[in-house]
């Protein structure tokens, strides 16, 4: 009988082959018991089949956090009645763990609730179908022939309101976004005769500003590049509704680590789950009313039918957007990373509150006391201890976001006050000192906190004057950033008294460091 003896290479190749054997056996285990726990499907939810008014392009979390949850809460209510289809509006991905489930998720809201940090769960249950318009483009197409549609809700991102000459009519279906909409709504004219009451309700939630306006653009143009018939575009101005809207939710998505504890807490597997905050905010503006046959305000929800949405849409980005972009660079070179952080940070959480309150509110139009009411619901969500947002993801652009978010509650409060506000003036000084940095280095410029390096990223015209401009003296450097027209739209070195304050306090961030130099200002 021929002796073995293993090397010590052998022996060890051996143990790696019977470690992988155990972990496979543990993982096979592991597999085993998730494969016990049932699948999240109609028969354990009970759905409830309703008639479908809602085709919505887009299954991404958002929706399903947002609209598609609202729309459940209304129909377990009885005020709306109606269930939703989704449609894949791009050739790639799958729709299985859709299909897998029979569309129905679990969407896990977490945060601060009546003081406490809580989260609440909801299956939602109204949607009825995914459909992919690509590969199953023929049913699809169908559901413009659908008596009980209604509503037609997207969410593309930014760019997908986009006109592009290059579609046509014949594409089984065309590329962009307007594209697909229009020749849906052109053969849902042709089918049901150019019949009034068969207009459909457009409700883009992609962020840019007037998204239906822009939508409603789009598909005129393509009506007239597909020469179709004048009917139809009076049809789409008499019988369709574009709306555009204002969307507020942080939606932080599938909790890919927690996902599994989740499931057993849930009682079964859904591989679907949607996690986001508990505030949301729909503003929906429209030249005719549809409030009453969209009546989610009835079931409590925080929707707001209006024919006027910019002073909500102010609000949102003077208040909410507003406070992080003039916060957060100054938190951030006090040592903080996160939003948390900075509200459990005293002399940050009272900077950013008498921002919001002294400085900012008193500028905007809508009644006082909703302005209060929404500002105290940002603390809330900053407040929020399921988040983990961080400041250097803030900080992106910050330039053309001071501009955008503060710059106009700046000079409105000097306007209207006659004097300079305090902590919007030191804002601009923070983000200053936050850009201040030689090198450039992978499209960003590096600055430094305590000694460790930091991304600071923006345009590359911006970094490179920065780079430039940041190791002059302080009052060189000040004038430089403030006479930039190009960054503000105008010289505010002009505006009295302004070069004076944020040069002052830019020698004493420097002199004494960014936590000291608020401490002496505000008297913290």
């Amino acid at each position: 009988m021929q002796n073995y003896i293993l090397t010590k290479r052998q022996k060890g190749v051996r143990i790696q082959i019977v470690n992988a054997y155990k972990m496979a056996l543990c993982s096979d285990e592991l597999i085993s018991r998730r494969n016990m726990m049932e699948l999240l499907n109609r028969k354990k939810t009970g759905k409830v089949e309703r008639p479908v008014k809602v085709l919505q392009f887009g299954e991404g979390n958002f929706l399903r956090a947002f609209v598609d949850y609202m729309i459940d809460i209304a129909n377990e209510q009885g005020k709306f009645n109606g269930d939703i289809v989704l449609v894949k509006p791009i050739e790639f991905g799958s729709l299985d763990r859709f299909h897998d489930q029979e569309c129905q998720y679990t969407v896990q809201l977490r945060g601060i609730v009546d003081g406490e940090p809580k989260r609440i769960n909801r299956i939602v249950t109204s949607v009825a179908d995914a459909v992919d318009a690509y590969g199953e483009y023929q049913k699809y197409a169908d559901y413009a022939k659908l008596d009980s549609l209604r509503y037609i809700v997207s969410n593309t991102t930014e760019a997908g309101i986009v006109y592009d000459d290059t579609d046509r009519l014949e594409m089984e279906p065309p590329k962009s976004y307007p594209g697909k909409l229009t020749k849906f709504l052109y053969e849902r004219y042709k089918h049901f005769n150019g019949a009034m009451d068969k207009g459909l309700v457009m409700l883009p939630v992609e962020l840019i500003d007037d998204n239906g306006i822009h939508l409603k653009e789009c598909v005129e143009k393509l009506a007239v590049l597909w020469n179709l018939e004048d009917g139809f575009k009076t049809w789409l101005d008499e019988a369709c509704v574009f709306t555009s809207t204002l969307v507020d939710r942080i939606v932080t998505g599938y909790p890919r680590d927690e996902a599994e504890e989740l499931c057993k807490e849930f009682g079964y597997q859904d591989n679907l789950i949607v996690t986001g905050e508990p505030f949301a905010l729909w503003v929906i503006e429209s030249a005719k009313d549809i409030s009453k046959e969209f009546p989610l305000p009835d079931a409590g929800l925080p929707v707001i039918f209006t024919d006027n949405q910019k002073p909500y849409k102010q609000r949102k980005v003077r208040i909410l957007n507003g406070a992080h972009t003039s916060f957060v660079l100054a938190s951030y070179l006090c040592g903080n990373d996160i939003v948390l952080e900075s509200m459990q940070d005293e002399l940050i959480f009272n900077f950013m509150k008498a921002t919001i309150f002294d400085e900012v509110i008193p500028t905007l139009t809508l009644p006082k006391q909703d302005l209060i009411d929404f500002a105290e619901a940002v603390i809330t969500r900053f407040n929020n201890p399921y988040v983990k947002h961080a400041l250097l993801s803030i900080s992106l652009n910050s330039v053309s976001k001071w501009r955008a978010r503060c710059m106009p509650s700046f000079l409105e409060y000097i306007k209207n006050e006659g004097k300079l506000p305090t902590h919007l003036t030191f804002s601009l000084a923070a983000l200053m000192a936050f850009y201040t940095g030689t090198k450039i280095r992978d499209k960003a410029l590096i600055g430094h906190r305590d000694g460790t390096e930091y991304q600071i990223l923006d345009d590359a015209a911006v970094l490179e004057f920065f780079a430039a401009n940041s190791s002059k003296d302080a009052a060189e450097y000040t004038h430089a950033v403030l006479s930039n027209e190009h960054f503000w739209g105008e010289d505010l070195t002009k505006l009295a008294g302004v070069e004076e304050a944020v040069t002052g306090y830019m020698e004493d961030i420097r002199a004494l460091g960014m936590r000291a130099a608020m401490e002496k200002t505000f008297n913290a």
